[in-house]
């Protein structure tokens, strides 16, 4: 969420809409996309609601949206987590909250699911910060392991518009069958990550996880109607919402 940018029109009414269909969002921290007036705005508006608010930190890239992989130093990335949880934690001190979880973006992201060092270094930054935060990270990943290892509570996140490569990473972007973009194909999918712990492939491999978050990405065309189907879906189906 509040991922305004150059690259598209951004619409952050859109945005607040989303806030009464989720329990928890991540906000752009200003590198991939959002600035200030954005982060300030989303807070303001998420505070008070009972919305648990995160950290989305990524990759200094706005040219591609933090997309594009970028080979750092273990010092370079230990000091952009730390500053972007920063810009965002001083909007929300000023609004007495604070923030709740962590979950990298994009590139930073997905390197840090199969990359042990790169994910040890954000783990470490983001428990030198604070080691009350919450660490989002992908299913069965390189960062859930180290953010467990650093002592770091966690939450194994799915997704319920991307889809899925035998090994249970994301099938990337570039392929033509990455995203789902019917919400039939979302619920479907959603409800059988968290009623079976397991996803299906692109290649149809039945592919064990563990999804304790969903995720759904706030700049997609369909993230609203994703939002408010997903959460009647689990309700009907006597699941519990939390953050």
């Amino acid at each position: 969420m509040g991922e305004s940018t150059h690259l598209w029109g951004y619409d952050i009414e859109k945005d607040k809409l989303l806030l009464s269909y989720v329990s928890s969002i991540n906000l752009a921290c200003g590198y991939h996309a959002g600035d200030a007036h954005t982060m300030y705005a989303l807070a303001e508006a998420a505070v008070g609601t009972g919305v648990a608010i995160g950290a989305h930190p990524g990759f200094p890239d706005r040219d591609n949206f933090g997309r594009t992989e970028m080979v750092l130093s273990p010092s370079a990335i230990y000091e952009l987590v730390i500053y972007q949880l920063g810009a965002l934690d001083a909007f929300l001190k000023v609004l007495h909250s604070r923030l709740h979880h962590v979950k990298p973006h994009g590139a930073l992201y997905n390197m840090a699911a199969k990359d042990e060092t790169m994910a040890e270094v954000i783990c470490k930054a983001v428990y030198d910060y604070d080691s009350q935060l919450v660490l989002y990270g992908l299913s069965g990943s390189k960062l859930i392991q180290a953010a467990t290892a650093t002592g770091l509570k966690t939450r194994s996140e799915v997704f319920a518009d991307r889809t899925y490569q035998d090994d249970g990473h994301l099938t990337p972007r570039t392929h033509p069958q990455a995203l789902l973009s019917s919400t039939e194909q979302a619920l479907q999918q959603v409800l059988q990550m968290v009623q079976t712990q397991s996803v299906t492939s692109l290649n149809g491999k039945l592919v064990p996880l563990v999804a304790e978050t969903v995720c759904v990405h706030s700049d997609s065309l369909h993230a609203l109607s994703f939002v408010k189907e997903i959460g009647r879906m689990l309700e009907a189906n006597g699941i519990k919402v939390a953050s």
